[in-house]
């Protein structure tokens, strides 16, 4: 039914659905969705896959579809940002309630293109929308279904589950996207997905009325009437709908999962989980991509330097991976401006290390993980943020972190400026050393980049450790795959 990497791996006490179910949420982010969107489709999802009589193995591969749909929805926030000149987290968020009407879709399109620009520079934007708007649509969703249907093979999840994420915007009608399929054509867990997806949508915003008006109106154009008549027959169900704001509902998710399909987890697979989900934060921008690895290849090479065990060192490279899983709740108006930031803007980044911690400490075993992973912005000198921390509250495992952020921060491109050459980078670190970075971490680094070579193959290695890992992951899946 699913791939296994390994075998031998010793099983850990942690179960596949809350680390899924947790990092879910910082996929609502990227959408602009209210925390818990994610959790709660799953929740709406699993409970019409009952009504329709869905076998308990279709379910288990259901359960991660709905946890799971937008995991390729990162891809295309630098682009929404770029083609429509918006807020990418409220473009998102907006087109949620955008239905098949024209008036509906212009509305839209006036609402939220060009509002960062000029007079003329939006009038030519909206103009170019109009144009051109149905080609740019089917690349944006083309870019997300495909990223998303890759990851999900990353996540050593079956055909059935990549599928059902990559078809998530298919209509009954045939008027979807990307592949225009229609009917039966169109995967079984990509309907209920995208069902569930409008139902959380408007019953967030305007109760359970809406929710059912809306799913009526979209039946035999969005949605097959079978499903439509599936969540009809929950209207009466009281304990479904008060799950939906319950304080609960994530344990109630939790129990979805069909027991006799439950997996366990490893070590390996732990790795492959981070690795994926850095895969997620590296795709929002284009400034960021394989940062999240590279970060991750320093921090254990430096982890090495200072004599750290192999473990805490595995434990630190995955804190490495998800450092920046807050980003995904920064509009990349704001992470791609090549201009200088404002107050809002950067108190807007800043809050990304907070959102980080958040996420991760979601997950009960990661709760230390999550105080290091988001510190990881911190100086000794108490001027760091979020949470200002002085020298002797900054463990040695954020510090590591920290210098190997830095470190790749400067030496890749950033939308204001291009890559500093290492020798420059090491100069400009070194005058921090006390004050913001640790000055055994930042000498670890330096041999680390002495021991392999200053001249350029340390980010060579870098580069090409990052496509290995994607390259294995993706061999393994599909070799695996049913």
């Amino acid at each position: 039914m699913r791939s296994n990497k390994s075998n031998t791996a010793k099983p850990i006490e942690l179960k596949l659905s809350e680390i899924i179910a947790a990092l879910s949420q910082a996929l609502d982010m990227t959408e602009g969705q209210p925390e818990g969107h994610c959790v709660r489709c799953c929740w709406i999802g699993m409970h019409v896959a009952r009504e329709i009589g869905m076998s308990e193995a279709e379910q288990w591969e259901l359960y991660y579809t709905l946890l799971l749909k937008d995991l390729g929805c990162s891809s295309n926030a630098a682009r929404i940002c770029a083609l429509y000149l918006t807020d990418d987290l409220a473009f998102k968020r907006d087109f949620k309630f955008v239905g098949d009407s024209f008036p509906q879709v212009v509305r839209f399109v006036l609402k939220h293109t060009g509002l960062q620009a000029g007079l003329s520079e939006r009038f030519r934007s909206v103009l170019n929308i109009f144009k051109n708007g149905s080609e740019y649509s089917q690349e944006l969703i083309q870019t997300r279904c495909q990223r998303g249907a890759d990851i999900a093979r990353l996540l050593r999840f079956p055909e059935a589950v990549a599928n059902g994420i990559y078809s998530l915007d298919e209509h009954w009608n045939g008027q979807g996207k990307p592949d225009q399929l229609a009917g039966q054509a169109i995967p079984i867990y990509s309907r209920i997905a995208l069902l569930a997806q409008v139902v959380d949508v408007f019953n967030v915003s305007g109760g359970q009325s809406a929710a059912i008006d809306e799913v009526r109106r979209r039946s035999g154009q969005w949605f097959s009437p079978e499903l439509v008549t599936a969540m009809e027959n929950l209207t009466t169900n009281t304990s479904f709908w008060t799950m939906l704001s319950s304080t609960a509902l994530n344990d109630a998710v939790e129990a979805l999962e069909p027991a006799s399909f439950i997996v366990p987890l490893d070590e390996d697979y732990l790795d492959d989980i981070a690795t994926a989900f850095g895969q997620v934060v590296d795709s929002k921008s284009p400034f960021t991509s394989g940062h999240s690895s590279r970060v991750a290849l320093y921090t254990d090479l430096i982890s090495e330097e200072l004599g750290l065990d192999p473990d805490r060192r595995r434990w630190l490279k995955r804190a490495a991976l998800l450092h920046d899983v807050g980003k995904l709740g920064v509009s990349n108006s704001v992470l791609d401006k090549a201009g200088k930031l404002d107050k809002d803007e950067w108190a807007a980044v800043k809050e990304h290390a907070a959102l980080t911690e958040k996420i991760l400490s979601k997950i009960k075993a990661f709760g230390e993980l999550a105080k290091v992973a988001g510190a990881h912005h911190e100086r000794l000198d108490g001027n760091g943020y979020p949470n200002g921390l002085s020298a002797v509250d900054i463990s040695l495992e954020t510090r590591i972190i920290t210098i190997a952020d830095i470190f790749d921060a400067i030496t890749a491109d950033r939308p204001y400026r291009g890559a500093i050459p290492i020798p420059v980078t090491l100069t400009m670190m070194e005058k921090t050393v006390g004050t913001a970075i640790d000055a055994d971490c930042f000498e670890a680094l330096k041999r680390a980049i002495t021991r392999i070579d200053l001249t350029g193959e340390f980010k060579t290695l870098a580069d090409e450790n990052i496509k290995k890992i994607s390259e294995t992951a993706a061999l393994e899946s599909l070799s695996s795959a049913p």
